[in-house]
């Protein structure tokens, strides 16, 4: 199987035609919804194969593969798209509007010109639309707004991690995600621990999210009395990732037991703790949304301008 890489780096396999061969590495041009495209053909690993066609994703077909003179186009229309960024920034300078240009991007063929941008609220583009078929003649123009979250899987990086971002590697939809997962795995709550290029909550905060919980099933509570082989104590903190337990003993002192060293007991024990502690890890991990206590860093979290699938 033959295949191309799209916007967001979105797999989809080639519709050739017989009698034309591609080859892997070959540049070609495809005709998607918008338009003609330009795209680098690739041989499909196995294990990859199998997972497209099991999803059925759909082919595109191909229009040729890219000639020497389509090349020396399509560097021009990198050269155009350049422009066009620029002119159209200018414009949005002249009318004040509060809009974030991400990108300009021309269809092979010419016959469309998009512009990505970003806004905190919705922009009356009118006479900057007018301004525009003025610059760009003879060609559709379509201006997309597009959240936060999507201009980061538009543009392309690296995380914190080292490896490409998630959203434009192999992360189709986004996912809602609270501080609560961040609290409730012991991350520390700063900006630059928590949040991604995009300004909000890591996707990566998902992934693991539901190992903790079933994890936390399986522990001793936070509050329960137990024994130990130090006697009596209060588990005050759990440590999810060595599956352990800190429990305060009558002494006072705070000690670390292995969850099946101690015994949960019935017996009221007269040992106070203090759950709001930062110390107290996972404390909250069982507790539904609305009795998590409220962190007060909801510029991090979603919003109807963090992603709007308009790509």
């Amino acid at each position: 199987m033959i295949a191309v890489k799209l916007i967001k780096n979105k797999q989809v396999p080639l519709e050739i035609p017989e009698g034309i061969e591609v080859k892997h590495g070959d540049m070609v041009i495809v005709l998607t919804e918008k338009g003609e495209e330009t795209a680098k053909a690739y041989l499909v690993p196995p294990h990859v194969e199998s997972i497209l066609k099991r999803k059925k994703v759909p082919s595109i077909p191909l229009v040729r593969v890219m000639t020497q003179e389509d090349l020396e186009l399509n560097n021009k229309l990198k050269e155009m798209e350049e422009q066009g960024y620029k002119d159209c920034l200018e414009l949005i300078k002249q009318h004040n509007l509060q809009m974030n240009l991400i990108q300009c991007k021309y269809t092979f063929d010419q016959k469309k010109v998009t512009f990505y941008y970003t806004a905190p609220e919705r922009v009356d583009f009118r006479n900057l639309l007018k301004d525009l078929t003025k610059v760009f003649k003879h060609i559709r123009i379509d201006l997309k707004h597009i959240g936060v979250r999507d201009e980061t899987s538009l543009c392309c990086g690296n995380g914190l991690c080292g490896r490409p971002f998630c959203c434009c590697s192999f992360k189709r939809q986004f996912d809602s995600i609270n501080i609560k997962l961040a609290h409730d795995q012991n991350m520390p709550i700063t900006a630059s621990k928590i949040s991604g290029t995009c300004g909000r909550l890591l996707c990566c905060l998902n992934y693991e999210y539901k190992n903790y919980i079933e994890t936390a099933k399986e522990m001793i509570p936070i509050g329960s009395g137990v024994m130990t082989s130090e006697g009596v104590g209060r588990v005050c903190a759990l440590n999810i990732l060595t599956n352990k337990l800190s429990i305060k003993l009558s002494d006072g002192k705070i000690k670390e037991f292995n969850n099946n060293e101690v015994e949960m007991i019935d017996t009221e024990v007269n040992i106070e703790i203090d759950t709001n502690n930062p110390n107290c890890q996972y404390s909250s991990l069982l507790q539904t949304e609305e009795e998590n206590e409220e962190i007060d860093i909801k510029q991090f979290e979603d919003d109807k301008n963090s992603s709007t699938g308009n790509i």
